[in-house]
Formats: structure tokens, sequence, C-alpha cells
């Protein structure tokens, strides 16, 4: 494994040459991270060059077409997945409502759906209404303590009446990284499909959805250095079998099924962007030849060794503090670098203090009310979030750690 160049990282990322930053480090990246030049760049070019209506004969609009179906081809083959079974819509939660909708009009009063109450809100709460409908929603509830999701649990949840299976790949405030592929096989086991919220896992390395295995993945890509999209992958055998949402002449085209919206044309165009930047690094760091799936995975593994690294001191920094909780796994390896702390006050002001010595990061309840109801923290008071990705450097992590102490 190489060691990740961070000086050519940052290089790739203009924020980080931005004068009114400078000064700043960024901690809020679980919020939306900073975009790469490659996508940028891709976007300028769409907007100057070819904002036109797609598809068109001529040359304008085909090249906009083309550079569509590039940002959809190359993210699909990175993730290990057809082409056709990923698609882009407005936002993550859009596309979950849209999911929703048509699990709706494919079940039937008394079959049921096994949600948690480790999810964001915006990306469980459509499955939840489907109550309403008489659809029976069942909480897979975390640990009160240490905000884990027990698999035995879901096992007793689990029968012949469960058609669904929605959890995050992580929480965006717990942090741990829930084994996906075994929670996968439960389900799968027991004749449900699997939806897995990506949405606080992707930043830190694209998945292979088709070895998880599961049906349904979903993320953002304006936290994954992208534009403001959410990136959806639906597997064959679910996508034809459920109830097409889209206009009836895209019924046949699996890609077109889910996303009843038009798209936006140069967002979707700029994807391509985050598949130049993966393969960019990979290159950098002396990765050549095989798949893009395996790209993917040597940029993967790339990504999370740095934050591991960078990680683990602040774990440390944090965990026998008296005047605050960690929330989620003190280990750096089983988590994601979305660090969560309940304090004994509220959380924003701290925040705010924080930001008056350079250190941008959060503070609130994330969107994240249910989880934070269940380990027993106050929502109006909320947690401290520090979240970061491959671009940090370690000297932003020792003011980081110097900061928190100074302000705590």
């Amino acid at each position: 494994m190489s060691v990740l160049d961070i000086d050519f990282v940052r290089a790739q990322f203009p924020a980080f040459a931005e004068p009114s930053l400078e000064g700043q480090a960024f901690f809020e990246n679980a919020g939306g991270s900073y975009t790469c030049h490659q996508v940028i760049d891709r976007l300028t070019r769409f907007y100057t060059q070819r904002k036109v209506q797609p598809y068109a004969p001529y040359e304008a609009s085909r090249l906009g077409g083309a550079e569509m179906d590039e940002a959809r081809a190359r993210l699909a083959a990175l993730m290990g997945v057809a082409a056709d079974e990923l698609s882009f819509g407005p936002s993550t939660t859009q596309n979950t409502y849209v999911l929703a909708q048509a699990f709706r009009r494919m079940m039937k009063p008394g079959e049921a759906i096994i949600v948690t109450n480790q999810d964001h809100e915006a990306n469980t709460g459509p499955w939840r209404r489907l109550a309403e409908e008489g659809i029976e929603i069942r909480e897979w509830q975390i640990d009160p303590q240490t905000g884990h999701l027990d698999t035995a649990q879901l096992e007793n949840l689990l029968d012949e009446n469960v058609r669904l299976l929605c959890f995050p790949h992580c929480s965006n405030v717990v942090g741990e990284i829930n084994p996906v592929a075994e929670i996968t096989a439960l389900a799968h086991a027991a004749g449900a499909f699997v939806c897995v919220d990506g949405v606080s896992y992707a930043p830190h390395g694209l998945p292979n959805v088709d070895e998880l295995g599961a049906d349904i993945y979903l993320f953002s890509s304006y936290k994954t250095y992208g534009p403001h999209q959410g990136v959806m992958v639906i597997r064959r055998a679910l996508g034809e079998l459920l109830p097409n949402q889209a206009h009836y002449f895209n019924a046949s085209d699996l890609y077109k099924r889910f996303t009843p919206a038009g798209p936006d044309h140069a967002q979707v165009a700029a994807c391509a962007g985050m598949v130049d930047y993966v393969e960019t690094l990979a290159a950098h760091h002396g990765h050549s030849g095989g798949t893009a799936a395996q790209t993917g995975a040597f940029v993967h593994d790339l990504m999370r060794a740095h934050e591991i690294k960078l990680l683990q001191p602040l774990l440390d920094a944090v965990t026998d503090r008296n005047d605050l909780r960690l929330l989620g796994p003190s280990i750096a390896e089983n988590r994601a670098p979305t660090v969560a702390l309940a304090l004994n006050r509220a959380a924003e002001p701290v925040a705010a203090q924080m930001a008056e010595h350079g250190i941008m990061a959060g503070g609130g309840d994330f969107y994240a009310v249910r989880a934070l109801e269940a380990l027993g923290i106050d929502p109006s008071e909320g947690v401290l979030r520090i979240s970061f990705t491959h671009y940090t450097s370690e000297a932003e992590m020792a003011k980081l750690i110097e900061v928190l102490d100074r302000v705590l």
C-alpha cells in the first residue's frame, strides 16, 4: 500500500489555494466536501461550451449528451455495477422518496419494511411514512450506550413478511461502519431486499456495490468532491421488478425508471470529474492496469489508510475526557472519520468558538434526531461534530486537537 501524498491531494482542490479560506481548517466534511478541480473544470466546460439540450444531432448537443453518458458509465464501472444500474437525481433524499413510492405500489398492507434509528432522518423518513399505507414499519434499534446495531436483533426482526431492509453504511453521528455484506446476506436469506444509505461512507472511498451485495446503494456526490447530485445504484433484478416512476415511454430504460424529473445536465456531466480524480490519485500513487473497480478499490484503501492514521489521535484525545461523550467506537479502524461529541452544554456555541480559532466544525442534531434521542442526548443541545476526509493534513489535525482542548 502506498502512503497518500497529501500535498498532491490538496493540489487537486482549489479551496486550499483560496485566499478567503486561508488559515481555516475544514472539519464539517460530513455536511459536504470541497470540490476537486476535475469536477469544476468539467462543470465550467459544460456551462461555457455545451449548455444546450443534450442528445441532438448538432455537435455541442452531441458532446453534452456523451459527457452525461460518460459520467454514468465510468462511475458505475468504478463501483462494480452495470452502467444502466446507476442513475442520478437531485438529492439522495429525493431519490429515497421516489424509491419509497415505488415500493408503496409493489407492497401489500401487512408486509413489512425494517428501518433503523441510526439513520439520518431525510433518508429514513420516506420509508417510515409508508406506515400510512398499511405497511408495517419495524425498527432495528441501536444500543443506547454505544449506538451499535446488533445483527442478532436484526435476525429477530426478519421473517417472511419483510420485503425490504434499510440501513446506513455508517451513521452521520455514530460513525461506526456497519458490516454491509454480512447484513445483506442475512436479509437476502430471509427473502428481503436491501437498501443501503451510503451518504456518510462514500466520501471515504467509493465501495464496490457488487461485492457488498446490496440491491440499492445511495450516496451524494456533493459529499464525494462533486456537484450537488444524488447517486443511486439499483441492481437490475430489483429495478425491473419495481414499478416505473418516470414517464411511461422511459420504462424500458433502467437508469431512467426512478428519475421522474429531468436530469441536471451539467451536474450529471461533471460527475465524471469524480472518476477523473480517483484515476489521477491511482496513477500518481503507482497503480496501473486492472479494471475500473480495481482502481476504485486501490484508491478506497489509500484514502482509508490515511484517514485511520489521522483519526486515532483525535479519538485518543477525547475518549477519556469527563466533560464529553464520544459517540461510537474509539478505534479508528471501525469507523469513518465523523466524530460526534456530546458535551455538557449546547454544541452549536462551542462550534462557533472553534470557528474563532480557525476550525470549521458543526454543532446541532444533523437530522439524526432519532439516534440522539436513543442515546439519551437532547437534540436541542445536539452534538459537536468533527468530520474530515483524506485531504485533511496532519497539521490540521494537530491544530484541531489543540483548539478543541482550549475551547472545552
